[in-house]
């Protein structure tokens, strides 16, 4: 379950500097615009995804001391 949490929030981030610096969504360009249901599915797990890496956060922490 993490390493698919962090594979979304790479992707999230990835479409994220895409937004930012392009003006561009990959996500809505592949699958069909911001409104198209797999688009919103996709858009939704990575929000999902970003909750559930706020939960790694001490995981990472800990493993580094």
């Amino acid at each position: 379950m993490n390493i698919v949490a962090m594979i979304l929030v790479i992707i999230g981030a990835i479409n994220w500097g895409l937004i930012g610096f392009f003006q561009f969504d990959l996500i809505a360009a592949i699958f069909g615009g911001q409104d198209a249901i797999i688009s919103r599915i996709i858009y939704a797990l990575v929000g999902l995804a970003g909750l559930w890496a706020i939960v790694l956060i001490p995981r990472v922490r800990h493993r580094d001391k």
